[in-house]
Parts: C-alpha cells; structure tokens; sequence
C-alpha cells in the first residue's frame, strides 16, 4: 500500500510540474535541440540518433513522411553546410514538448538544392521515454518567397 501511494504522489508530482520544472525542461529541450543541430553539421548521425525514439517519424520538406532511421539525414543523401534553427516556441506538457520556429538552412554536395539558402518553419515533438527525452516526430516545412 505504500508503495502504491508513493507511485501515485510521484505521477501527481510530475504531472503538476511547477513552473520552475517547466522552465528546467524546456532548457534541457533547447540543449538537445542545438545538439541536434551541432551533430547534424558535424556529420555525426550515430550522436543525432540517440536522441530519437525507434519510430522517430519526419513530414520532410520533400512532401514525404518517412521514420528518420531510414531517411535522408540517416542516409547522409541530406547534409548541410549551414543550419540555423530559431526556436519561437518550447510548450512542456507533462512528458511531451513542443518546439515551434523557424530555420534557415543551405543544404551541401550532393544534397537536393545545394548551395541554396531554404528558409523552414518546423514543430519538433520530444518524449520522456525509459529515462531520456526522444524525439517522436518533426514536421519541416519550406516558407514559399513572395
């Protein structure tokens, strides 16, 4: 019996994070987000993928929907010389966060539109899976120049 009332105290402490736990995860996200970044540019897929949950799933700019473990980034058919990721907004929800904005990217060598300057808006989803936040999902988008 008690065993059960702590495990009911710790969920109801999880889920009525305080806001300073808020605030706590979504500059742990931030972090994991500008690693992302950094991997990517660095080439480093093997550090970008243990931060993605197995079915870690892409609405890519290319109007496909592909898990990431098979996609152009795994692939390296997708690299970037530059990559600027501006994020607007982190939503925490219990063990789901939200992060919204904008990024300006210039894909490299033999990437589809090499050497071009592509300006993206994005939504990331990240989960607290087995102890680490994972990314589930990711949405990139290609703002359209009027």
């Amino acid at each position: 019996m008690k065993i059960l009332m702590l495990v009911i105290a710790i969920g109801v402490i999880w889920v009525n994070s305080t806001p300073a736990q808020t605030r706590a995860i979504a500059e742990k996200i931030r972090r994991l987000e500008q690693r992302q970044v950094d991997y990517l540019l660095s080439g480093d897929v093997e550090a970008m993928e243990r931060n993605w949950s197995p079915d870690y799933t892409v609405n890519n700019p290319f109007l496909h929907v592909v898990n990431a473990h098979h996609g152009p980034i795994h692939d390296r058919t997708l690299t970037y010389s530059s990559f600027k990721r501006d994020i607007e907004r982190i939503l925490v929800h219990n063990r789901t966060v939200f992060v919204m904005g904008s990024e300006t990217v210039v894909p490299k060598d033999q990437s589809p539109d090499a050497g071009k300057t592509i300006n993206r808006r994005f939504t990331d989803v990240w989960m607290y899976e087995r102890g680490n936040w994972l990314l589930v999902a990711r949405q990139a988008s290609v703002v359209c120049s009027k």
